[in-house]
């Protein structure tokens, strides 16, 4: 199911980590080291999420391609610095709509968001749920998918004031108490934070002085990756990395 990254730190070009490391998302598309819970490849589409370090302007470039086919990917990845980034591929749940709405990243303007995984039973699971949502928000769902429905809950706990790691942590919970044996990877960016969560795929970070990587995968084989245990909520920035355990 899916692979994402997300970075936060010096301006880098996009293609440094969608393309050019040894184990880059370009790779992760067709030859995947990690997919607990089903699929082999990520072709379903891919969309890359960059903030503007001079305005702070979120900005996308998704398609319902597989990443290695896109022509107009590697100018792109050469000529868009950003000092943070998002970058998913997407293996569609059957059922569910191959299309570029459906790809994230998914953004409101001032985050940038993607969900590796699934939630079980949908769509019946997650009535209840939905319907804590204003009718407005779900008639601007991007697509009518899991990981849109995620975001719109996310979403609406930010606009509410809660802090973003509160936001993550209390969607996860709630889906599960609904849907359990969903997988519920998220990864939430913002200018200056990340915050992620564990729930059965496989998440790394890799923080050196001044930046940090959060992947599905680690992007090469360099020392420093650490794998994120299970159940975990990452909290991280510039300055560091934490880990708590979802439930705490």
């Amino acid at each position: 199911m899916c692979r994402h990254v997300g970075y936060l730190g010096p301006p880098l070009r996009l293609a440094q980590l969608v393309s050019e490391p040894p184990h880059s998302l370009v790779e992760q598309a067709y030859a995947p080291l990690e997919m607990r819970g089903g699929g082999r490849i990520n072709a379903d589409g891919f969309g890359l999420g960059w903030i503007s370090d001079r305005t702070g302007e979120v900005a996308r470039y998704r398609r319902a391609t597989p990443i290695w086919s896109d022509e107009s990917l590697p100018a792109l990845g050469r000529a868009i610095r950003s000092g943070a980034i998002l970058a998913a591929l997407r293996n569609a749940t059957a059922g569910m709509a191959v299309a570029e709405a459906a790809c994230a990243p998914f953004t409101d303007g001032s985050w940038l968001f993607s969900h590796n995984g699934a939630v079980a039973g949908w769509p019946e699971s997650m009535a209840g749920v939905a319907a804590e949502l204003p009718t407005i928000d779900l008639l601007r769902l991007d697509a009518p998918t899991d990981a849109a429905l995620l975001w719109a809950l996310v979403r609406r706990r930010l606009a509410a004031g809660r802090a973003p790691q509160e936001a993550v942590r209390s969607v996860v919970l709630d889906v599960e108490a609904v849907a359990p044996g969903s997988r519920l990877n998220l990864l939430l960016l913002g200018p200056h934070e990340l915050v992620a969560s564990t729930v059965v795929h496989s998440l790394s970070y890799r923080h050196d002085e001044g930046s940090v990587v959060v992947s599905s995968e680690p992007l090469d084989d360099r020392p420093g990756w650490i794998a994120v245990p299970d159940r975990q909520l990452v909290v991280a920035s510039r300055d560091g990395v934490h880990l708590n355990p979802i439930e705490g």
